[in-house]
């Protein structure tokens, strides 16, 4: 299937302004397409990190509102600068609401579908391996998934289906376009059935949570994986794009293909080699003093969710999630947006090839699915994150971003937690901050370039 090109082509500063593209819930910096340039002081200082809010002073105003107004325990963002060692910061806050300890670049946060990228990258590897391939058949690794069927109604029942048209591929699942359902996305009987069945991605909460079903997990990725072979598809493969439980059932493909198991292969392959020293799916007790809290926001009130001090992340997942179930700092998901922008290379040390990172980092939809009304339309998604004009990335259900933008060498993400992540207009807030930020730092680098 032929795969829609990732365009890294110069562009002119003023040209990256003017990218843009219409926020959805879930879409990361990448979707806008704009680059996000270091300006002032920060071309001056690079060699550690420091506070660059001189440079960003839209983005600090924006950070200082939210925390002098109650309305988070902390709004944090980091700024890389092509292969510089530190990512610089802006904002801040604490770990708990109206606690005294301060976030920094080694708290925990927990990143949700911003592990997808992550999931996605470990494909490329084994791609890489010569232990998959691009379009392979899953049946060819997961043999549960040889004949599907696709319901003739998405939220119709399981029983009024016809087979599916042709098999999943590697790349249908990469790209959420294999038909899969979703727990966060499906509705009726297949959500029913999700959820009876222990379908779940990342975890939420200790606790019950009102208007929220208490679903138990399957008892393992494997079984987790076999169950969701004997559900009905949402939608034929290679036909449209559905935000969906794909990514979480590579972790199960790189389990078989790898011979190890998800999260082995993660820290072998790739937090190891990026020194991603605090990066889990179980956050170690030893630990928990560095969790942030995560909150929920309900009629404007600010409420915990899952306290770091007692959080669920500090119990193993019954389900190795490689869609949504990561925790990470600052400092190690600014490292892997550092092996990105650098193609592969890290430190002077190859932790992937530059064709992996390049096939990944393009649009890899099929020609054939239909993008109307769907997240994608008009942008395009590679190896588990979004890919648009120079940038890829993704966000997460908590409000964190990350993405890298080629066009001008630099990695950014935002770092908070709360949910649902559009209770507040934070992400649109942010890229407009960003936008009027850049305006005034290129206008700066002219002048001092034109010796004005």
């Amino acid at each position: 299937m032929a795969t829609r090109s990732f365009d890294t082509s110069p562009v002119s500063r003023r040209a990256l302004l003017r990218g843009g593209a219409t926020m959805a819930a879930g879409a990361a910096i990448a979707s806008y397409g704009v680059g996000l340039p270091f300006g002032g002081r920060a071309f001056e200082r690079p060699l550690f990190a420091h506070d660059v809010a001189e440079a960003w002073p839209n983005v600090a105003a924006m950070a200082n509102k939210y925390l002098s107004e109650g309305k988070l325990a902390n709004l944090f963002f980091t700024f890389g600068n092509g292969q510089e060692s530190h990512a610089h910061t802006v904002g801040g806050g604490t770990l708990t609401m109206g606690g005294a300890s301060e976030v920094d670049e080694n708290s925990l946060y927990r990143i949700y579908s911003m592990s997808k990228p992550v999931t996605g990258m470990a494909i490329m590897m084994l791609i890489e391996d010569g232990k998959l391939t691009m379009d392979m058949p899953l049946h060819d690794v997961l043999p549960a998934f040889r004949d599907m069927q696709v319901l003739v109604d998405p939220e119709g029942p399981l029983d009024n289906t016809v087979p599916a048209n042709m098999p999943i591929t590697i790349r249908h699942l990469l790209t959420h376009t294999a038909g899969l359902g979703y727990g966060i996305i499906s509705k009726g009987p297949l959500l029913d059935a999700y959820n009876e069945n222990g379908i779940v991605g990342g975890r939420v909460s200790r606790f019950p949570i009102p208007g929220f079903p208490d679903v138990t997990p399957a008892p393992g990725l494997e079984v987790w994986a076999d169950r969701l072979a004997t559900l009905p598809l949402m939608y034929q493969p290679a036909t449209k794009w559905s935000y969906s439980s794909s990514i979480d059932l590579l972790g199960r493909v790189i389990e078989v293909a790898s011979g190890m198991g998800f999260e082995a292969f993660l820290k072998a392959r790739l937090f190891d080699p990026l020194g991603m020293t605090s990066t889990w799916l179980t956050v170690p007790e030893s630990e928990k003093g560095r969790l942030t809290d995560n909150y929920g926001i309900a009629f404007g009130q600010v409420l915990p969710l899952d306290p770091g001090s007692n959080s669920i992340y500090l119990d193993a997942p019954k389900v190795p999630s490689g869609g949504g179930g990561l925790v990470s700092s600052p400092r190690d998901y600014d490292r892997f947006l550092r092996m990105l922008l650098n193609y592969g290379m890290f430190d002077g040390t190859r932790v992937m090839s530059e064709e992996s990172v390049r096939v990944g980092i393009s649009d890899l939809i099929p020609e054939t699915v239909d993008l109307t009304g769907s997240w994608m339309e008009g942008q395009g998604h590679g190896a588990g994150g979004r890919s648009i004009n120079g940038t890829f990335g993704w966000g997460g259900a908590a409000g964190t971003l990350a993405a890298v933008d080629y066009n001008v060498g630099l990695r950014a993400a935002l770092w908070t937690q709360y949910m649902p992540s559009d209770a507040y207009p934070i992400r649109d807030e942010y890229l407009a901050a960003l936008q009027a930020d850049m305006g005034a730092n290129y206008d700066a680098i002219d002048s001092r370039a034109n010796g004005i």
